[in-house]
């Protein structure tokens, strides 16, 4: 049996208790790192924190293991119980269902143990989940690579009056292009896009496009550390959200698109006043 089990979005604890029976169940289990993060990280302490809890040891999947020595991970379950641990929920990257995919074909029982994920966290700031568009990912720019696939899906979003999740860059043992073209994978450090970042690379796509998609006065939130004991959720136009310091990672964006008042009831508890700090108590879990 592979189980795919999804643990939530803040710490150690929010794993469902079907999910904490699932992993008690495996012979080996793995944790995939790199395409979310937990408030407490992934390094020694943080997997220590997880071992203690599930009383088993772990392996951490990078990208690598996930996408090129799966079949040794589907190998494993076809002759004992693996668990497969995702940060938020099994389906919120399209990786995780091409290992269910696979895992089918060669005869693999698959669980899924779903959890919260950004998708429907993002709830929490009032923006209706039944009101979003397309959810879009907003790359870290290079100096020759500068993608704007985005921009078109925002602007579809917003004639339609609906909001947009903009899901911010990861960049976890991703090896250097100096490295790949001498032939020896050598990785650049960890970096996770801030909010800041991402609003600065809209913005200079708008300027190129120029078709009026959004602006510096459009309304966004601001999502740091979503689900975790510290996290951070302010309301603001993008010329606002652009100032602050959102903290430790991770961080993602909603671009606002035309709102109900029950909506707007909501966001005031967010938003920011005048002297650039917020109204009221943002603190909501």
């Amino acid at each position: 049996m592979l189980y795919i089990i999804g643990l939530g979005l803040g710490d150690q604890r929010d794993i469902t208790l079907r999910g904490l029976e699932a992993v008690k169940e495996c012979e080996k289990i793995y944790i995939e790192a790199y395409t979310s993060l937990l408030s407490f990280g992934l390094s020694a302490d943080g997997l220590s924190t997880l071992e203690k809890l599930y009383g088993k040891p772990l392996t951490l999947a990078d990208r690598e293991t996930v996408e090129e020595k799966a079949d040794a991970v589907l190998a494993e379950a076809q002759g004992s119980n693996v668990a497969f641990l995702v940060v938020g929920d099994p389906f919120g990257a399209t990786t995780h269902t091409d290992l269910v995919v696979r895992a089918r074909k060669l005869g693999i029982d698959v669980k899924v143990v779903h959890n919260a994920s950004v998708m429907n966290a993002v709830g929490v700031c009032g923006l209706q989940l039944y009101r979003y568009g397309e959810t879009v990912s907003i790359p870290f720019f290079t100096e020759t690579w500068r993608p704007d696939s985005f921009y078109e899906k925002i602007q579809r979003n917003r004639a339609l009056g609906l909001h947009t999740l903009c899901l911010l860059d990861i960049r976890v043992k991703e090896p250097s292009l100096e490295s790949l073209c001498r032939g020896k994978k050598l990785y650049e450090p960890p970096r996770y896009m801030t909010i800041n970042t991402a609003i600065e690379q809209l913005l200079e796509v708008e300027q190129v496009c120029r078709e009026s998609a959004y602006s510096e006065d459009t309304e966004c939130v601001g999502f740091a550390r979503l689900g975790s004991e510290d996290q951070m959720i302010v309301a603001g136009s993008m010329k606002q959200l652009l100032t602050l310091d959102f903290g430790e990672p991770l961080h993602c964006l909603v671009i606002v698109g035309k709102t109900h008042p029950v909506e707007d009831e909501m966001l005031e508890f967010y938003k920011l006043g005048g002297d650039g700090t917020q109204k009221k108590d943002n603190g909501i879990l």
